[in-house]
């Protein structure tokens, strides 16, 4: 049976941090990741799926934001973990958007579905009471790129949760994919495999790895991929989604071999006010 959160039809496109290149060749970037702005201009241009990180303030508020600690993006500094959200709300990303609460991005945008890296530990728990307040349960996969904390929410979640690759489950996706004897080494508890292409200097993807994971009944999405000649080899490859921060260009891309599915005329929803 296919999971509720990958039921639309392959490739997917996911818009990373919302997408926030300028042009379709991934040459400029905007300095609004992760804002209310990037993912409505996303939405407007066709997409559906929005990738997105998420950190808990000191006081459990889950805010949509990908780095431990303000002093990049925003104008103020200090770690997330470590404030009040009402600090944490005072922060303007690029002096401009404040910092979204992952649970109005869900309210906001309902028909959406929405891919969340938990980013720390202390993340996990809020991010289950979101779930439950929401009802969101099938329009969200989680992950981690830690296996441990990934593990911890897949225990804690109490109603069935998509969940993609954590290191461990990469790794032996990667050796399952050696040799049919080693199938059953992998992992059937996520519902895809959300990989880059290499990790240093050694490959990640395989079309051997793509093979395998589909065996198992497991999408393949890469991440982050900007360069369009790079997804036109992906999708030969047969790959099931593409994580980009270059969203005009995945577009045209899909739009071109006649696989880009936007939305019916109608149902995609605007940023409530206040």
């Amino acid at each position: 049976m296919t999971n509720a959160y990958l039921s639309s039809p392959t490739p997917l496109a996911l818009a990373h941090r919302g997408g926030w290149f300028t042009d379709d060749q991934g040459g400029r970037r905007t300095e609004l990741e992760n804002t209310a702005v990037a993912f409505q201009h996303a939405i407007d241009l066709g997409y559906t799926y929005l990738e997105t990180d998420v950190h808990a303030t000191g006081d459990g508020v889950l805010m949509a934001f990908h780095d431990d600690t303000l002093d990049r993006t925003t104008d103020m500094s200090g770690a997330i973990g470590d404030l009040p959200y009402r600090e944490v709300a005072r922060a303007r990303v690029a002096g401009r958007e404040p910092v979204p609460v992952l649970e109005d991005l869900l309210g906001s945008w309902p028909d959406a579905r929405f891919n969340i890296d938990l980013k720390s530990d202390a993340a996990v728990l809020p991010m289950r009471e979101v779930l439950r307040r929401t009802n969101a349960w099938d329009r969200v996969c989680v992950g981690s790129f830690d296996q441990f904390r990934l593990d911890h929410a897949r225990r804690l979640f109490d109603r069935p949760v998509a969940t993609s690759c954590g290191p461990l489950d990469v790794a032996r996706l990667r050796v399952a994919s050696l040799s049919p004897l080693l199938r059953a080494l992998a992992s059937r508890v996520p519902v895809c495999a959300q990989i880059p292409l290499w990790h240093g200097t050694f490959p990640v993807l395989s079309r051997d790895l793509i093979r395998t994971a589909h065996r198992l009944g497991l999408q393949v999405h890469v991440w982050t991929v900007n360069d369009t000649n790079v997804m036109d080899r992906l999708l030969d490859a047969g790959v099931d989604g593409i994580v980009t921060d270059n969203t005009v260009g995945l577009r045209r891309i899909l739009s071109q071999r006649g696989r880009w599915r936007a939305p019916a005329r109608g149902t995609d929803s605007t940023l409530k006010n206040g």
